[in-house]
């Protein structure tokens, strides 16, 4: 199934046109007919059926014939990651956690970070493409950059993890992972956390865990933890 996306369509809606952009890639280069079935989903869950009833470029207009609302994961990642000193292994990585099933991602400024400055639409866009290309009908939440002491100061719920590179004792994650809950992970920089910033979490109620034996790139450890938590809950 091909997967389009947009947010202004809901249960209410009876038609609705793509932008300008969106249409031309349907028309132009998918080329799309009138009649021709296009499912389209809202990133809250809703799956549309819909029907082209005119076709152009400028305005490629469906009609809803029926939707579906599917229903959303009994457990919630929530990874707070220090974005790389390159660009393109962060945006891979947000690429292969959204095929993945993460539902949320803040990048956080350490005292070890290199790359403060953020491409966010950029970053979008990724995850946009990465939900439409694996199916998926929620769309991931990605939020602002925070420092890590303002993502400190947030009331965090549920289960709290950091995994750092220290020689301190961490309990593996994949062992420590309850069911169907709320999972809220810290992972840092090149650099790793700074001790103080480990000592600052550790007192926030995050346990520090370990991801492997080896050591692990931010990237990587990244989509190796979101994948630790949803091999656990399969």
């Amino acid at each position: 199934m091909q997967l389009f996306y947009t947010s202004d369509i809901n249960i209410e809606s009876e038609t609705y046109f793509f932008d300008k952009e969106e249409s031309k890639h349907i028309v132009k280069v998918l080329r799309k007919k009138e009649g021709d079935i296009l499912y389209v989903t809202n990133g809250l869950g809703f799956l549309f059926k819909t029907e082209i009833t005119v076709v152009s470029e400028k305005k490629c207009t469906i009609r809803i014939i029926e939707h579906e609302q599917k229903e959303n994961l009994p457990f919630y990642i929530h990874l707070a990651v220090a974005p790389t000193k390159m660009n393109d292994r962060f945006e891979w990585f947000l690429e292969k956690a959204t095929e993945i099933g993460i539902q949320e991602i803040t990048p956080i400024i350490c005292d070890h970070s290199e790359r403060k400055i953020f491409k966010t639409d950029r970053f979008e866009k990724i995850v946009l493409s990465a939900m439409k290309q694996s199916n998926q009908f929620f769309l991931p939440k990605l939020n602002e950059p925070k420092t890590f002491k303002e993502f400190m100061n947030l009331n965090h719920d549920g289960n709290l993890y950091i995994a750092h590179c220290e020689e301190t004792e961490k309990n593996d994650l994949h062992k420590n992972i309850p069911i169907n809950e709320k999972y809220t992970l810290l992972i840092g920089p090149e650099g790793d956390f700074s001790t103080k910033e480990i000592e600052t979490a550790i007192n926030n109620k995050f346990k520090p865990v370990a991801l492997g034996n080896t050591r692990l790139r931010t990237e990587t450890a990244a989509v190796v933890a979101c994948h630790t938590f949803v091999l656990a809950n399969s």
